[in-house]
């Protein structure tokens, strides 16, 4: 005899579902007597396994795809980060020797008696601190003058001075611009004059011999 689970109803062992509600039979020993009765091999049936659909696998398989190939796009851009970083550094250095060079034309223009500035402060000042005066002339940005700007140290050197009505006039400077740590912060040294050409030098140093163009 078999019997149903829910309803339990009784039906012949060649009778394999419930009839009101479909439900599996269960063989049983005395099912008449309410014997307990024992669960017959394979029950209760296998659930089937959800088989999961083609295209949420080449999901899967594109996001795994992504999610290694960013860190890799990472490591390989961080050179090229530091090269463009290090351009950057130069041509911003470049353009502050151009700064200081039109204040110097501009100082001795204003201070004849001067000739040229022989000191990043004497081109500076602070517009707010009152009229521009020789020792502050209000000419250059406090970014230069304070001698370092983007990974590059600047400074005048070697002004040479002449002496008119016992006052030193400065006819000619230098100016230098170097990487604060040659290959990190920047690759080439840069050098300039009162005649407004600037040379670099290739080893971030100030024996610079080749003309920026």
């Amino acid at each position: 005899m078999k019997r149903c689970p829910v309803c339990s109803a009784i039906y012949p062992p060649e009778q394999v579902y419930c009839k009101t509600d479909g439900t599996a039979l269960i063989e049983a020993q005395d099912a008449v007597a309410g014997i307990p009765y024992a669960s017959p091999q394979g029950w209760p049936p296998p659930v089937a396994k959800r088989r999961v659909p083609i295209f949420v696998w080449v999901l899967i398989g594109v996001a795994a795809f992504f999610i290694l190939l960013i860190p890799i796009l990472a490591i390989l851009a961080i050179p090229t980060i530091s090269a463009l970083k290090k351009h950057a550094n130069e041509l911003s250095a470049i353009k502050s020797l151009q700064s200081i060079q039109e204040s110097e034309a501009q100082y001795s223009y204003t201070y004849p008696a001067n000739g040229y500035a022989c000191s990043l402060a004497a081109l500076g000042g602070d517009p707010n601190a009152g009229v521009p005066s020789a020792t502050a002339a209000q000419l250059l940005k406090a970014d230069i003058t304070s001698g370092f700007k983007d990974g590059y140290i600047f400074s005048i050197t070697d002004c040479t001075k002449v002496t008119v009505n016992d006052t030193d006039r400065i006819i000619s400077y230098s100016i230098t611009a170097v990487p604060q740590t040659v290959g990190k912060t920047g690759y080439h040294g840069f050098c300039g004059n009162e005649s407004g050409v600037i040379k670099s030098d290739p080893d971030g140093g100030t024996n610079c011999t080749q003309v920026v163009q």
